[in-house]
């Protein structure tokens, strides 16, 4: 596929040097990324990426400079604050700077934070969003995050917070009973810890969940189990991070949704894994 080949007919935006772009790479797959986000990386200087950002996608600014400032938990990473500022010094020296993000910039990507800094240090931005890996990671496995006989509300959370730990801010109760679905962002190293409290918080143990690893990549992988044995069955399938975990019923969809599979040539497990007991178009 040519990467270069004109853009549709738009008043597409001008990157002026001095400016940065804050940019969705979606979570993963080059053709999950905007038109906005190919038309940021055409004329970027310089491109700051993440860790969870494709080469591919970087192989589209072939005329920029490629900057790595990846954070992983437990791995040596460039700090916060460094990353922020180093975003201020290449605009002031008037660079046209694309800050490139994995999923979106404002979902659990410190894309607040960056924008924030620049803002208050006078630099221009643009926010550019993109698909997050807790809509579009699922989809890729064949989960809907909603679903009109499974959920009216879906919690999208954090496993870990700023040092590393699970979030102290979150009041695991309520969310356990006021979320049908839930959705865990970096949840693969405090997951035992997580799963014990939803438990506690009064869910069942034979409540469906989904590990999705390494989301819309040729390296995916989905993992189907219970909140009992979420813990043991990771162990055993010997999944690692990155990773989305989707608590609820809406697990159950893949059964009849895991469109990959099927174009692999692997029928439906089951056409009504709700067991709704009437077609699907029906109200």
């Amino acid at each position: 596929m040519k990467t270069n080949a004109p853009l549709p007919a738009h008043t597409w935006p001008e990157m002026q040097p001095g400016w940065v772009w804050l940019c969705g790479a979606g979570p993963g797959d080059p053709g999950l990324l905007t038109l906005h986000a190919l038309n940021a990386l055409r004329q970027a200087d310089v491109v700051i990426y993440d860790a969870l950002v494709q080469e591919a996608i970087l192989d589209w600014a072939p005329q920029a400079e490629h900057i790595y400032a990846g954070k992983r938990g437990g791995k040596p990473s460039a700090k916060q604050r460094d990353i922020s500022l180093r975003l201020v010094d290449l605009a002031r020296a008037g660079k046209r700077v694309l800050r490139l993000k994995g999923g979106d910039p404002f979902v659990f990507g410190r894309g607040g934070e960056e924008a924030q800094t620049l803002v208050q240090h006078g630099v221009p931005i643009r926010i550019i969003p993109g698909i997050s890996a807790g809509i579009g990671g699922l989809a890729y496995a064949g989960i809907p995050v909603t679903h009109r006989d499974v959920n009216q509300s879906v919690t999208f959370v954090t496993g870990h917070d700023q040092s590393g730990n699970t979030p102290g801010s979150l009041d695991w109760a309520s969310i356990s009973k006021g979320s049908q679905v839930i959705v865990i962002y970096m949840g693969m190293k405090h997951i035992a810890q997580i799963a014990g409290q939803l438990i506690a918080a009064g869910r069942s143990i034979h409540e469906p969940v989904a590990v999705v690893t390494t989301a819309t990549t040729a390296d995916q992988k989905v993992l189907e189990t219970t909140l009992g044995t979420i813990t043991d069955d990771i162990a055993t399938a010997g999944l690692e991070p990155p990773a989305i975990i989707c608590v609820g019923q809406s697990v159950l969809m893949r059964q009849v949704l895991d469109w990959q599979g099927q174009a692999a040539g692997h029928p439906p497990r089951n056409l009504d894994p709700l067991s709704r007991g009437r077609p699907a178009e029906s109200a």
